[in-house]
């Protein structure tokens, strides 16, 4: 059994669960505002001719799936008290900020700035509260015990 798990990492589930929430509201925008990024990615583009401007959406509504799901499950086994998957979702973490920060490249829209940086904010609270020392305890006295118990 695993010991009761400590504000840190309820917190920091919480904060995933908001940065999922944000990555969502994000990839819908995408889809809404398409022809918006568009006309701000060909902004100040002398190739415009010759490239043709990116597909935004799929890539968004994909790596948004993708993420949400691996992030869930992940959140699962941190719940328990899997070292591994705090690790895990701390790479997650550090991912969606580079990704976000290369996002802002393109010259989004301000409402894609302001979620970028609303983003940005919660990945660093997210890796702030996963390297917690209570997290870290955590997770560490639940691999201790799951070893003692086999």
């Amino acid at each position: 059994m695993t010991p009761q798990r400590p504000g840190a990492v309820t917190a920091a589930m919480w904060v995933l669960v908001g940065l999922i929430v944000t990555s969502g509201i994000t990839a819908l925008l995408t889809l809404v505002f398409a022809d918006d990024l568009d006309a701000s990615w060909a902004a100040d583009r002398t190739d415009l001719g010759s490239v043709e401007p990116p597909a935004f959406a799929p890539v968004a509504i994909t790596m948004f799936v993708v993420v949400a799901l691996l992030a869930a499950v992940l959140m699962m086994f941190l719940a328990q008290g899997h070292n591994w998957a705090r690790v895990l979702l701390s790479a997650l973490v550090v991912l969606m900020g580079i990704s976000t920060l290369a996002s802002l490249r393109a010259n989004p829209p301000t409402l894609f700035v302001v979620l970028s940086v609303v983003s940005l904010v919660l990945d660093l609270a997210a890796a702030v509260l996963l390297w917690h020392r209570d997290s870290r305890a955590f997770t560490s006295e639940a691999a201790v015990e799951s070893h003692v118990g086999s």
